[in-house]
């Protein structure tokens, strides 16, 4: 009999401990819910300061502007804050704030982190959080594909612009076709951005027959004239991957100085007129002009009324798409579960399904079947003007 009782008491203890961790789960997921009619935060992973402050702040203005003009049209209160990371700081900081954007229940979306290095460091805690986030700039290719048997990227990763493994044959394709090279010198910073667009471009160089020689420099780098040495006398073009358009500056007009014919070839993250302006260079990027894109005339003016004195540039423009989709994303999450987001995942599962017509870049933006990239992207080739100015030449 007392066996009986005893076991009828462990029974009930049972119960009431599952009972009350089932009542715990509910309120713990009730807690997490957020109503849509309350004020929803995005934060932008980017560089604010540092070498590469130029991009984050043209990101930033951009995508301030998108909240401020596309969020009141979909029914949305969004808040937008900031995370600096500056690229000689290294990928730590960009883990930290990961963390801190996990940690406030009112973040519901993440735009960037702008940079590769900083993706790789920090989407591992967005995707265990269910946060999608969205770079309207990280190229790495094995951040959306798998590169010798590795993906540094996670299903929470997108991007609204495309990578590498486009960019890096396309710049190499450009100066065998248009420019007819011979030899290359290629110069990687010995950090994940740099490192595989190099690798992509002297890929296919070696491919066709070009001869290359692979240079490689700290990124805290500021004085190039020990590497413009190593530079051949009979090079065409060395290629100069940096996120730091004032190096390209810096390395090109120190060719200038010691007499060599080599022409500086800069990758997405130089392309910055205030700072690289050496005439005859070339730099590629993942988004045109778009003031020669009539649908945006109405767009560039709203955002020159808010930014006077600002020039368009070629990174802003991916942001504020980047912004949009986010949003878009945001507002299919919140109809489907009728105004109410039980958790961060409702919104990581919308975004695939967001398809945007009259996209700022040109056409119609949707998203590749096979990877979380743009459908049909493309990188442009400019060439820089004897005023400075960035000629479309390929």
């Amino acid at each position: 009999m007392k066996k009986a009782i005893g076991l009828a008491l462990a029974v009930l203890v049972t119960s009431v401990v599952a009972a009350s961790a089932q009542a715990s789960h509910r309120v713990a997921v009730a807690s997490t819910a957020i109503n849509c009619n309350s004020k929803l935060t995005i934060a932008f992973v980017t560089p604010l300061t540092g070498g590469a402050g130029f991009l984050g702040n043209e990101q930033g203005s951009w995508a301030k502007y998108a909240v401020k003009t596309l969020a009141p049209k979909m029914g949305l209160k969004i808040k937008l804050v900031f995370g600096d990371t500056p690229v000689e700081q290294g990928p730590a900081i960009a883990q930290s704030l990961a963390q801190k954007f996990v940690a406030n229940k009112n973040v519901v979306g993440i735009l960037g982190p702008s940079t590769s290095g900083a993706v790789a460091a920090s989407t591992q805690t967005y995707f265990q959080a269910g946060l999608a986030h969205i770079s309207p700039s990280a190229t790495r290719t094995d951040l959306t594909k798998t590169v010798a048997g590795k993906l540094e990227g996670t299903p929470a990763f997108f991007r609204v612009v495309p990578g590498d493994y486009i960019q890096g044959p396309s710049d190499a394709h450009f100066m065998i076709n248009n420019l007819h090279v011979h030899k290359v010198v290629i110069l990687d910073f010995q950090e994940p951005y740099s490192l595989g667009l190099a690798d992509a471009v002297e890929a296919t160089l070696k491919a066709a027959g070009v001869s290359t020689t692979r240079l490689s420099a700290p990124n805290t780098t500021t004085d190039y004239s020990a590497y413009v040495t190593k530079v051949p006398g009979d090079a065409d073009i060395v290629f100069f991957p940096t996120q730091k358009p004032g190096d390209a500056q810096t390395f090109a007009q120190q060719l200038l100085e010691q007499g060599k014919k080599a022409k500086v070839f800069g990758g997405d993250g130089s392309n910055d007129a205030s700072q690289f302006k050496v005439p005859g260079s070339y730099v590629s990027n993942f988004a045109p002009d778009i003031t020669g894109i009539a649908a945006d005339k109405g767009l560039i003016a709203g955002w020159k009324k808010d930014n006077p004195g600002k020039a368009v540039g070629s990174f802003g423009p991916p942001s504020y798409g980047a912004a949009q989709v986010l949003m878009s994303a945001i507002k299919k999450a919140c109809v489907a579960n009728h105004g109410v987001l039980k958790s961060r995942r409702d919104v990581l599962r919308q975004v695939k399904k967001v398809r945007i017509n009259n996209w700022i870049l040109g056409g119609t933006f949707r998203w590749s079947t096979k990877s979380n990239d743009p459908l049909n992207a493309k990188f442009y080739i400019f060439q820089i003007q004897s005023n400075g100015s960035y000629k479309l030449v390929g």
